[in-house]
């Protein structure tokens, strides 16, 4: 799907048109926000993992990505020139497709930036637990699939196991 991405665009259109397409595709939503200062996300529901998968990581088995019962299937938003925090999570590998616009991401296995890569619409890159990590928009909107491998399958990791290093927005 094509979504319209301009930078111009108010977030509140890209969010109804995001919105749409989950709906189109039978995805059904359990909690959204975008109140984020650098877009937000969509969370789907955790029973249709495997459809998720199959949607947005065709190419994985889900053998080869599922270590717990858990995927917590996302979609998130980023807003042109906005970056999230630099970071990375005790109890989560996260693997994620460019579903349309482009990105910046920034990874490294220390506490210093890496170089800034473009990935494109298709695009699919995968960071290892511990693996700093930044998610940037660009010129556009940028629209991510993203789901995580729970690393620990006693204590599933959540939005409270983020690490930031640096953060735009004091968080």
């Amino acid at each position: 799907m094509d979504f319209n991405l301009s930078k111009d665009l108010e977030k509140d259109i890209v969010f109804e048109q995001i919105a749409s397409f989950l709906k189109d595709e039978n995805f059904t939503v359990v909690q959204k926000d975008q109140t984020r200062p650098w877009g937000g996300f969509f969370v789907i529901d955790e029973k249709q993992a495997q459809a998720f998968a199959t949607k947005f990581f065709p190419l994985l088995e889900m053998s080869e990505i599922q270590i717990t019962n858990k995927l917590s299937p996302k979609i998130l938003v980023v807003a042109p020139n906005k970056r999230l925090s630099w970071q990375y999570h005790f109890r989560r590998a996260e693997i994620w497709t460019i579903f349309s616009g482009s990105v910046g991401v920034k990874t490294s296995a220390t506490d210093e930036e890496g170089e800034l890569q473009q990935l494109n619409q298709g695009t699919f890159i995968q960071m290892n637990k511990g693996e700093r990590h930044r998610l940037i928009g660009l010129d556009s909107w940028g629209i991510v699939a993203e789901i995580w491998q729970h690393t620990d399958s006693n204590d599933p990791s959540d939005e409270e196991d983020i690490v930031r290093l640096q953060d735009d927005f004091g968080r």
